[in-house]
């Protein structure tokens, strides 16, 4: 037998020599195309593998606000983005206690979050300080902290939404005095740990314009406020209205300072619809759960690329204004038509 004739192909066209037999070399082809679709199918599915959900910070210096995180989730998942499968938050709140902030943002930045949510310039400032590398999406003003150049160019790491607290200040005691025309001296309380100079500012030029004698003071924590509160009362007040009170121990506190403030019959105007809701007479500021829908739309534009340097800080275009008429009938106020028509809510 010549040796072309030896290693005839069969008729059946596998490959394998006629003279080779169906041994180990066949089995082996025979695995290794049974084999393959199932390879294939295995890489496809880890390049169509989904990514690990991101991390998004959350800081604050007051206590948990659970109806301002439901609205932020609520934007978030608008924006395309779900919790769970597409990002993580983790949470660190203060529950009025400024001096645990530092520690609160060391515990995020170890967290490797994508963007950190920072409450108030003090709350930016210590996320920035432990993340410096970690954008910031702030409700405040970065610009009077140092955490952004200009509201048209932020140009750093930190961009997000004014506050306007200086502004809104100054609708106070137009906004007490209409409740209570007889009131001739007004006590504004104010944390000391902020920024607050702009704010007592716009209170004295407001107490000016009307005609009112303006005394503060001021409570930097939980436990000196009733002392503050007190300093007020001696010095004649007749009201009471908080500054920065959107944050922090005063914010924390509201209830106790509606109560203090009752008990000497004291109408109390804040910024924060919180207050109000704890027995504050009326409140008027911009709308927290349009600002906590905004900083949604901040933390979407930065998760998909956009540095925040770039990104403009936002001047906030919805306030609220409540009335409590359950405090108002304590009181014996009777609210004027032009404060109810303005209200954009009214606790009874």
């Amino acid at each position: 037998m010549s040796e072309s004739s030896r290693f005839r192909f069969s008729s059946r066209d596998d490959g394998v020599p006629a003279g080779a037999g169906r041994g180990p070399a066949r089995r082996a082809l025979t695995l290794a195309a049974a084999a393959w679709p199932m390879l294939a199918w295995a890489g496809a599915a880890l390049g169509q593998a989904k990514k690990a959900p991101v991390v998004i910070g959350h800081l604050s210096a007051s206590s948990g606000g659970p109806a301002r995180l439901a609205a932020f989730k609520d934007e978030l998942a608008v924006l395309g983005w779900k919790e769970g499968p597409d990002y993580v938050l983790e949470e660190r709140w203060a529950n009025g206690r400024w001096e645990r902030l530092q520690a609160l943002a060391g515990e995020l930045a170890a967290s490797k979050p994508a963007v950190i949510v920072a409450r108030a310039g003090i709350t930016a400032r210590a996320a920035a300080k432990a993340a410096p590398r970690i954008p910031i999406v702030m409700t405040g003003d970065p610009v009077s902290v140092g955490l952004a150049k200009s509201l048209a160019r932020p140009g750093g790491m930190v961009t997000g939404i004014s506050a306007v607290r200086s502004e809104t200040a100054e609708k106070y005691v137009e906004l007490l005095l209409a409740a209570a025309p007889k009131v001739k001296r007004v006590g504004f309380l104010f944390d000391s740990n902020q920024t607050a100079r702009p704010t007592m500012d716009a209170a004295r030029r407001s107490a000016a314009q009307h005609g009112v004698e303006a005394r503060f003071a001021e409570a930097g924590k939980a436990e000196e406020i009733e002392s503050a509160i007190s300093r007020l009362a001696k010095d004649g007040a007749q009201a009471l209205v908080v500054l920065n009170g959107t944050t922090g121990p005063l914010l924390v506190e509201r209830q106790r300072i509606a109560e203090l403030a009752l008990a000497r019959r004291w109408p109390l105007v804040s910024g924060s619809s919180e207050a109000t809701e704890a027995g504050a007479l009326l409140s008027y500021g911009v709308d927290r759960v349009w600002l906590t829908r905004r900083t949604a739309y901040y933390v979407d534009r930065i998760l998909r690329g956009a540095k925040p340097g770039d990104l403009p800080i936002e001047q906030p275009t919805k306030f609220e204004l409540v009335v409590n008429l359950k405090t108002a009938k304590a009181l014996g106020i009777t609210l004027p038509q032009s404060i109810l028509l303005q209200a954009t809510r009214v606790i009874e």
